[in-house]
């Protein structure tokens, strides 16, 4: 199976006659595109080496490391995509840690606002068409089906919702007038410019939702890959997820 590097961003050069540290490539969540690109920003501005990112859903991400992409550090939104890699035995020992959390959320089109009280009112019949992540394997439709699930509405949602490839595709499919409501990551919401968060699901009803991180086994760049994973774990990058409404699982 092939691969794509579907976003590349360079982090800032290093200083005139510093060493250069070779660049690292690191397969990401999608819903992470806009916290990692700042993090990414300010590891280039303290001169510590450069990254290129492949932003996708993690069960498309997963299935490329499976298939030999040359990745040097996972982040998947969820546990269980990066369980697909550890059984390929493509981990580097010791290195999985959970990076972040974060909560679900409802939004509906920026031109049609509402909110609401709970998800049971999804079942109004104004809400035609619901896009969520593809439950199949998109993380974020996996979570979405396992609220609803927990709510008992899923089987009166079911002929309602539009399985989308990507947390943001689902999104997108707000924004673009295509869906009447998605069930997308609280933290999509900051991002979004023509819809509105209508609820937000509390940590305490909704799933766990954690962001695995570790470096791949055969990478020609795990010093650097640690690295970064070292950073993205320190107090500094905290505050910088913190500032996109993620909640940081360990800080150092």
């Amino acid at each position: 199976m092939g691969w794509r590097l579907i976003v590349c961003l360079a982090a800032l050069a290093l200083p005139q006659g510093a060493p250069a540290a070779k660049p690292i490539t690191v397969s990401a969540a999608v819903s992470l595109t806009d916290v990692l690109t700042a993090v990414a920003q300010e590891y280039g501005r303290q001169a510590r080496g450069s990254v290129r990112f492949n932003f996708g859903a993690s069960n498309v991400l997963a299935r490329q490391i499976v298939s030999g992409a040359p990745v040097d550090l996972f982040i998947s939104a969820d546990e269980a995509q990066m369980d697909v890699v550890a059984a390929a035995n493509l981990l580097k020992e010791g290195s999985r840690v959970d990076l972040l959390r974060n909560q679900l959320a409802v939004v509906v089109p920026s031109d049609r606002p509402r909110t609401l009280t709970g998800p049971r009112e999804l079942t109004n019949p104004a809400f035609k068409r619901i896009a969520i992540g593809d439950p199949a394997g998109v993380p974020a439709g996996v979570y979405a089906r396992q609220y609803l699930e927990k709510e008992g509405l899923w089987q009166a949602l079911e002929p309602k919702l539009v399985p989308s490839a990507s947390v943001r595709a689902a999104l997108s499919a707000v924004e673009a007038g295509a869906a009447d409501a998605a069930i997308v990551y609280r933290t999509d919401t900051r991002v979004a410019l023509k819809a509105t968060v209508a609820y937000v699901v509390p940590a305490d009803r909704g799933p766990r939702i954690v962001y695995p991180a570790a470096v791949i086994r055969d990478s020609d760049a795990a010093g650097e890959a640690q690295r970064f994973l070292d950073y993205l774990r320190s107090a500094a990058a905290a505050r910088v997820f913190e500032r996109f409404g993620f909640a940081t699982a360990a800080t150092r």
